[in-house]
């Protein structure tokens, strides 16, 4: 089937599908769903959240299908909300903090002996202070994309750099966290 044969096959299932046909709707969802799904993970990197705002999505598309003037647009209006409600929930959900509960956003175990404790509390230590002693521009890296969860084209934006240039900023920033871990270890 050509690129073409699909897309105006797509737009059938949305003429179906705005007329209240339940089966057009399904095979909308089974055609769209890795889309939505690749979407919403990209943003949010949890499959279990991911999940369930994809499954969000599909509901919201069922209440304003309708509404959609335009059936060609379909895939396109489709990602917007995808989007938007991906965000919605990473801006809802509350911030990873480090602090001695955690360390690179992993919460502690909350049965640990005071040995695992004081060996978990001196990691967070150790990473913190590692992180203070990088550049800035490594160490704003780092945070916004593991601790602030932004994405790279996020990112992007905000350090008017493009996306490669991020890449490679994270992938440096990275491997001198290491080289500071390792230099610690060794001292210490």
């Amino acid at each position: 089937m050509t690129e073409i044969e699909t897309e105006s096959e797509l737009i059938s299932l949305v003429y179906l599908a705005q007329a209240g046909d339940r089966e057009a709707f399904d095979q909308l969802v089974r055609r769209m769903e890795p889309m939505v799904f690749a979407i919403v993970m990209r943003r949010l990197r949890n499959r279990t959240e991911a999940v369930e705002v994809s499954q969000d999505v599909f509901i919201q598309v069922l209440r304003k299908l309708p509404q959609l003037r335009e059936p060609e647009r379909f895939a396109g209006w489709l990602r917007k909300i995808a989007v938007r409600l991906a965000i919605n929930r990473a801006v809802r959900r509350p911030r990873e903090v480090l602090d001695d509960n955690t360390v690179l956003g992993v919460m502690r175990a909350e049965t640990l002996n005071p040995f695992e404790s004081v060996l978990a509390s001196e990691n967070a230590a150790c990473l913190r202070e590692c992180i203070a002693r990088l550049h800035d521009l490594d160490r704003r890296t780092l945070v916004a994309f593991y601790f602030e969860g932004r994405s790279l084209q996020e990112m992007s934006a905000e350090f008017d750099s493009p996306v490669g240039t991020i890449k490679r900023r994270l992938h440096t920033a990275r491997n001198r966290l290491r080289d500071k871990l390792n230099d610690l270890q060794l001292v210490g």
